[in-house]
């Protein structure tokens, strides 16, 4: 594997602890899987049986649900040295809910389930720690959903901004070492952003520029500051 795949694996929490001289031993043991998608290109679909966990190592991917009519809703998005699919494949029938899609050219590294939460023949310590962080990541998985629920039963187009920006600012701040942790980026554009709050993005992009005139926030394009944190917790108050 390329080593700047190897460097973007120690940004994903599932090989947290693990030493990066460990990593070609742990994929091998496993039975990794390197595979590259193109922009708007489908992993899998709704309905599909999953039987691997990906890490996304390059580029970007959109977790949707579609209806019978074909509308999408955007569920959550994937960026480099992130996880996906890890709950579906801990249930009984392993059938995706969820269509999983490409946003640009991505390289997504495989890892089959129950590789990784059995313990192999050679008892490899990383091994044991690649299951207690898989726990951990079905937990943290859990809390990701209820906050999805909880921003999508706000009414306010400014009480569901405020929730997402001050969520997304502590994600950025728990996953690096800037100094500036009220500047942060977003993964998904405007038009993306509005599906996944469920709002209109003209109304969205409204209340954006009057929380800037404000003071509350600054942005451009997709990389925002928040200038007034309590303030903006006050909005949710």
């Amino acid at each position: 594997m390329n080593i700047k795949f190897l460097d973007v694996l120690q940004l994903c929490p599932l090989f947290a602890q693990i030493q990066q001289e460990d990593y070609p031993h742990l994929l091998s043991c496993v039975n990794a899987m390197h595979k590259q998608y193109g922009s708007d290109e489908y992993l899998w679909l709704n309905e599909d049986k999953i039987t691997s966990l990906g890490i996304v190592l390059s580029g970007s991917l959109e977790i949707i649900k579609e209806n019978a009519a074909g509308q999408k809703h955007i569920i959550d998005f994937v960026s480099a040295g992130q996880i996906f699919g890890e709950g579906i494949i801990c249930t009984k029938d392993k059938i995706s809910p969820v269509s999983v899609l490409s946003r640009e050219d991505s390289h997504i590294l495989f890892l089959p389930f129950d590789k990784v939460i059995r313990p192999c023949g050679h008892s490899c310590g990383f091994h044991h720690q690649l299951t207690q962080n898989m726990i951990t990541i079905l937990g943290e998985k859990n809390k990701m959903l209820s906050r999805k629920i909880e921003l999508l039963a706000l009414k306010g187009m400014r009480e569901k901004l405020a929730t997402y920006l001050l969520y997304e600012q502590v994600r950025f701040q728990n996953n690096s070492s800037s100094k500036d942790t009220f500047s942060f980026s977003i993964t998904p554009n405007r038009t993306e952003l509005a599906d996944y709050l469920n709002v209109s993005r003209s109304s969205m992009c409204r209340e954006l520029s009057r929380m800037k005139d404000e003071g509350l926030i600054d942005y451009y394009q997709n990389t925002f500051k928040i200038l007034e944190p309590d303030a903006l917790k006050n909005v949710l108050n």
